[in-house]
C-alpha cells in the first residue's frame, strides 16, 4: 500500500513540474496568447472576436457624476435690440435655433417701468423704435480655479449681457474671446474664491464606441446627466467653417439647452463640447473635439480672437479613382481644386496639383493641411511638396492671416440652348461660350471653355456634380478654349485611361465672387 501511494506521489509530482516547466518556456518563448492570436487572424468571426474583448457589466456613472457636476454651469445669454421696420430679426440662420428651436424672444418698451404686467408693459410713443429681448440659454463648464468658463459661441454671439449660473448664484461674466470658425467662446467670472474645475483631456485618442456623459442643462432643467457612446468622428455637418468642421457623433442625449455643456469620457476629461443635434434622428448629436479647444484657448485667453494662417487654396480629399488618374499610389494628399489670389498663387501653387507634405509633415487628408497651416499662424512660411504632372516639386509658400467668414456658391441651371454638341458615353451637351452665355450666366472674360448644357442621370460625370451651367475648361491639365479642343483631347484618349476635367461654375449674378471650381475624373471605357 505505501508502495502505490509513493508511487502516485510521484506521478502527480512529475506531472505538475511537466506543466510547470510548459508555462516557463512559453513565456520565455514569449509565445501568443490565443486571444492575441485570434486579433490577427483576417478569417476571425468578427462576432467572436469582439465576444473575446466584451465587458462582463456596464459601468456606473454616479461617481463621475458626482465629482463633475460642481464644474458645470448654467449660462444665461440677453440680448437686446431695435427692431426694423418689417420686424424682422437678425438676418440669416441662427445656428442656436436651427439646431435647438426658436430663442424665448420677447418684445419689451423702450422704458422699461417698474410696474410692467406680464404683457410686456406699455407699448412705446409715436416714432419710438420697438426693442426686442432674445434670451438664450446653454451651458458651460469651468476650466482653471479662477474663473474661465468654456461654452459655444451660439450660445452668446451678440449678447448684450452674460451671466453664468453656478452652485446656486448668478455671476456676471466677461466674454473673453469667441472663434465662430470653431463655434467655441471662452468666458470669465470673478466667485471670490478658487473653482472646482474640469481637466481637458484627448479627443485624439477616444474611439467609436467609447462610453462617454453629457453633463448640462437641457430645457432649463438643472444639472441633467445623459450617457451613451461615441458614435462617429470627423463628422462635418455644415453648421460653420466646413474647413474646421471636425465632429464628434454620439447617441448621448443633446437637447435645447445642451449646447456648451462638456462631453465626458470615463476619466472625467473633457473630450468634447456637445454643440448640435441632428432634429430628423434620435440620439445623434455632435460635439466639437477639445483638442480644437486646446489649439484656439491660447490666442481666446490673451488676445480675444484666434489669427490662422492662409494659403489660400480649396482642396479636398483624393478617393481611389482620383488617385490612379493622378498617377498616385495611395489617396493620401490634397488635391487642390482652386487658387484664390493670394500666397500660394503667389509661390506658383496650379489647381491640380496635390500637396502631399508640408513642412516634412505627411498630408493624409485635407484636414492634416489645414490645421497644421492655421496653427502656424500668419507670417509664417510653409515648404508643401505638390505632385504635378508625375513628378514631386517643392513650393514656398508665406502664410498671410486667414479672412474671416466665407462665401457660399450658389448652383446654377439653365436650359439646353440650340447648337449643342454632345459625345454619347459622356452622356452631357455642352456648346462654346458666346457673349451672350457669358452675360446670361455672369461668366468672367478670363474664363475659357465648353458650358455644359444638360447632363443624363447616367452620365459618370453626374455623380461628380457636373449640371447645366457647368464649365469644363480643362482635361488632364490642358486647356479647352472650345468644343474643338474638347472633342479632341476626349476622343484621342485611351480605353482604360482617366480624364481629368476642371470644371468652373460662375456666380450667375455676375458678380465678383471667384467660380466654385472642382475635379471630376471619368474612365474611358473600352470600345469607346
Amino acid at each position: 500500500m505505501s508502495t502505490n501511494r509513493n508511487r502516485n506521489l510521484a506521478t502527480f509530482l512529475l506531472v505538475l513540474g511537466a506543466v510547470v516547466f510548459g508555462m516557463v518556456l512559453a513565456g520565455g518563448l514569449q509565445l501568443t496568447v490565443p486571444s492575441q492570436a485570434a486579433d490577427q487572424d483576417p478569417s476571425l468571426s468578427a462576432t467572436r472576436l469582439a465576444a473575446q474583448h466584451a465587458t462582463a457589466t456596464l459601468p456606473s456613472f454616479a461617481d463621475l457624476a458626482e465629482a463633475v457636476e460642481p464644474a458645470v454651469v448654467s449660462i444665461q445669454a440677453a440680448t437686446i435690440e431695435k427692431a426694423p421696420a418689417n420686424r424682422g430679426g437678425r438676418g440669416g440662420v441662427d445656428p442656436f435655433e436651427f439646431f435647438f428651436g426658436p430663442r424665448n424672444r420677447q418684445q419689451r418698451p423702450q422704458q422699461q417701468q417698474p410696474d410692467d404686467d406680464d404683457q410686456g408693459g406699455p407699448s412705446p410713443g409715436p416714432g419710438q423704435p420697438e426693442e426686442y429681448r432674445s434670451d438664450a440659454g446653454g451651458s458651460g463648464f469651468v476650466i482653471s480655479p479662477d474663473g474661465l468658463v468654456v461654452t459655444n459661441n451660439h450660445v452668446v454671439e451678440g449678447a448684450t449681457s452674460v451671466k453664468v449660473h453656478l452652485g446656486g448664484r448668478d455671476y456676471p461674466a466677461q466674454v473673453k474671446g469667441v472663434d465662430k470658425a470653431t463655434d467655441i467662446a471662452l468666458l470669465k467670472i470673478d466667485a471670490g474664491h478658487p473653482l472646482r474645475y474640469v481637466e481637458l483631456g484627448d479627443s485624439d485618442a477616444i474611439r467609436v464606441g467609447d462610453w462617454v456623459m453629457v453633463i448640462g442643462n437641457p430645457l432649463n432643467l438643472d444639472q441633467t446627466v445623459t450617457t451613451g457612446v461615441i458614435s462617429a468622428k470627423g463628422r462635418s455637418i455644415g453648421i460653420s467653417d466646413a474647413s474646421f468642421e471636425n465632429f464628434i457623433q454620439t447617441d448621448a442625449a443633446i437637447n435645447f439647452g445642451n449646447s456648451g455643456g462638456p462631453l465626458l469620457n470615463m476619466q472625467g476629461q473633457v473630450v468634447g463640447i456637445a454643440t448640435a443635434i441632428n432634429w430628423g434622428a434620435e440620439n445623434i448629436g455632435f460635439a466639437v473635439p477639445v483638442n480644437t479647444l486646446k489649439e484656439v484657448l491660447p490666442q481666446l485667453r490673451d488676445k480675444g480672437k484666434v489669427s490662422r494662417g492662409y494659403l489660400g487654396l480649396g482642396v479636398r480629399n483624393l478617393d481611389y479613382t482620383q488617385a490612379q488618374a493622378w498617377g498616385l499610389s495611395n489617396t493620401d494628399g490634397a488635391l487642390v481644386q482652386s487658387v484664390e489670389t493670394g500666397p500660394a498663387k503667389d509661390a506658383g501653387v496650379e489647381h491640380g496639383d496635390v500637396i502631399l507634405a508640408v513642412d516634412g509633415h505627411k498630408v493624409k487628408q485635407t484636414r492634416d493641411l489645414i490645421n497644421y497651416v492655421s496653427n502656424k499662424g500668419p507670417n509664417a512660411t510653409v515648404t508643401l511638396d505638390v505632385w504635378r504632372n508625375g513628378k514631386q516639386i517643392q513650393k514656398q509658400v508665406r502664410l498671410r492671416e486667414r479672412p474671416a467668414g466665407g462665401q457660399a456658391e450658389d448652383e446654377t441651371s439653365s436650359p439646353k440652348p440650340e447648337g449643342s454638341s454632345g459625345i454619347e458615353w459622356l452622356g452631357i451637351q455642352y456648346q462654346d461660350l458666346s457673349g451672350a452665355l457669358r452675360n446670361g450666366h455672369g461668366i468672367p472674360s478670363d474664363v475659357s471653355g465648353v458650358i455644359v448644357t444638360s447632363v443624363t442621370p447616367t452620365s459618370p460625370l453626374y455623380d461628380q456634380f457636373v449640371r447645366p451651367g457647368t464649365i469644363i475648361s480643362e482635361i488632364n491639365g490642358q486647356p479647352v478654349k472650345g468644343s474643338a479642343d474638347f472633342e479632341r483631347i476626349v476622343k484621342s484618349a485611351k480605353p482604360g485611361s482617366y480624364l481629368r476635367f476642371y470644371t468652373l461654375l460662375p456666380d450667375p449674378r455676375g458678380g465678383s465672387r471667384s467660380p466654385q471650381s472642382n475635379f471630376a475624373v471619368v474612365q474611358v471605357p473600352s470600345g469607346k
